[in-house]
């Protein structure tokens, strides 16, 4: 692709995106207002930030956006426990300790890196317009992963097949002349920029970087041209092409929260909950003003030729001069401070509701049983369960594939079998979500075990169509029993092997010691009888 090529591109994607800008703008403004930056005004300041927050009268729809993205995090990548494991399917035990130690090199490095705040970050974009843009790259500088949320304002997407995932992104961001020299070269830039990097280096040039699947591409490429993923960066203005370069493998990951049909974009639960905090902001408004009346009071007065009801102030100490006492009297404000209360405490809880924050937060009250946290954590993986399958789909599965591709060519993950040339990899996920998805088949595994024993004590043959070593196994895995604590296949059965070989042998040894014995009292017995 050309320059102009990309230029006519990014017009269409921004057509494209242009009809649900102002959807996700109103859902940042009740939710989170400095993440809609690009939305509003080109480049939002904290001091207007600042000002759309101080519009949100009531911050239950931010905080119960705050606690679903919270959950989601916990529930998907936790930082203190290792979330994901590596597959390929009818794996040898050396396949299955280097793919092991892979995840977990993997996941120190991830968590090592800026991830942690970038990925909670994005889930917030994500609860309030549905989706979000990470880069993921090598920290050349550093060592290790560098993520990049990218402001989604900026960002503009497409999928090459109808209804798959988004692997078109194209970014518009800005450089100071001077870093732009810096980055391309003096050489690749326009002349107009090489001017102002002269003249006025602080000044802003704008580019976009266009990220596309290329239509053909060398297998096991080394030059960055001939890799599958092209990487362009082209000088707006000037429409000249300053880089190209290519990716392994998609360098962006955008998941998405609810798709809008016909659209590669979405919405998120705060697009549900958007009608109720506007009412509830406007119901507070007012709740406001009527209390100011309720403080302040409200009057009537008359004009007695003595009283200028325009010019007169109440307030403490003061003595107001009137011809009669009835020239000025308080008025009822009729207002009704129960309804509003009632209207507003039930359009948080609505709220709330909508956004999973009634049951992700810790429930005030005495602790719960072991049967109250079964319940618990089965409701939220009921709740959590839909949106996490996109999540693992369009989330984790290619940042997972794009860490594993940059840290295998660094070489931190050491020498692969050679049985693993060619073969796939498979993420198995290990999150406390994931987890508790699998809680249902371990108690149902409990279930039929138990009846199974009950039936056994009439009769025993009901225990062969049970494989209870599978079972064990199955339990541990859903159950996040770390590997190293299970024994593998191989050990088992050759624990079980020397077992029975020295049962065997013991047995062999009675046998001898019963037949020497007897061959002793054989000979006595004919000793006794010769004498």
């Amino acid at each position: 692709m050309n320059a102009d090529q990309i230029a006519k591109t990014l017009g269409t994607l921004k057509s494209l995106r242009l009809p649900h800008e102002s959807v996700w703008r109103d859902c940042f403004d009740h939710s989170y207002p400095i993440r809609g930056s690009g939305f509003c005004t080109e480049q939002i300041s904290a001091i207007e930030a600042q000002m759309r927050k101080a519009r949100m009268i009531d911050g239950t729809t931010t905080d119960a956006a705050r606690i679903l993205s919270s959950g989601i995090m916990s529930g998907l990548t936790p930082a203190n426990s290792l979330w994901f494991g590596m597959d390929v399917g009818q794996e040898t035990e050396d396949e299955r300790r280097w793919l092991d130690d892979s995840a977990d090199i993997l996941w120190q490095n991830i968590h090592a890196s800026n991830f942690d705040a970038a990925a909670f970050e994005g889930l917030i974009d994500v609860v309030c317009a549905g989706w979000f843009a990470l880069y993921i790259d090598q920290d050349m500088e550093k060592g290790g992963f560098t993520f990049d949320l990218w402001p989604i304002a900026s960002v503009y997407a497409s999928a090459s097949k109808a209804g798959g995932k988004i692997d078109t992104v194209y970014r518009e961001y800005k450089l100071t002349a001077e870093q732009a020299i810096n980055e391309f070269g003096e050489e690749n830039v326009s002349d107009n920029t090489r001017k102002l990097a002269k003249d006025k280096p602080q000044e802003m040039v704008q580019f976009v970087h266009a990220i596309y699947p290329r239509t053909t591409h060398m297998v096991g490429a080394r030059l960055a041209k001939n890799m599958p993923i092209a990487s362009c960066k082209v000088e707006v203005e000037a429409k000249k092409l300053v880089s190209e370069s290519g990716y392994h493998e998609m360098p962006v990951v955008v998941p998405r929260w609810m798709m809008i049909p016909d659209s590669v974009y979405a919405v998120g639960p705060v697009f549900d909950a958007l009608p109720d905090a506007r009412t509830l902001n406007e119901l507070c408004r007012m709740d406001l003003a009527a209390g100011d009346l309720a403080i302040a009071g409200m009057w009537i007065a008359e004009d007695d030729g003595v009283l200028n009801p325009r010019t007169v102030k109440v307030g403490p100490r003061k003595i107001i001069v009137a011809n009669s006492v009835d020239s000025m009297k308080p008025l009822q404000s009729g207002s009704n401070f129960q309804y509003a209360e009632t209207k507003i405490a039930r359009l948080q809880g609505s709220i709330r509701k909508i956004l999973m924050a009634d049951q992700l937060q810790a429930q005030d009250g005495p602790a719960m049983t072991a049967t109250e946290v079964h319940v618990r954590v089965n409701l939220i993986r009921q709740l959590l369960g839909p949106v996490y399958g996109r999540l693992q789909t369009e989330y984790l599965q290619p940042m997972i594939e794009r860490c594993f591709g940059i840290a295998y060519r660094a070489g931190i993950l050491g020498v692969a079998p050679e049985s693993l040339a060619g073969r796939n990899f498979t993420v198995r996920y290990l999150s406390p979500l994931a987890r508790s998805q699998k809680l249902e088949e371990v108690s149902a595994i409990d279930t039929f075990i138990q009846g199974a024993l009950v039936i056994a004590a009439v009769d025993p043959t009901v225990m062969d169509n049970i494989d209870m070593d599978e079972a064990q196994r199955f339990k541990g895995e859903a159950l996040g029993v770390p590997g190293s604590v299970i024994r593998s296949s191989a050990d088992r059965d050759k624990i079980r092997a020397d077992r029975a070989q020295a049962q065997q042998d013991a047995m062999e040894q009675q046998q001898q010691q019963m037949m020497m014995q007897q061959a002793g009292e054989a000979a006595m017995k004919q000793q006794g009888a010769a004498a």
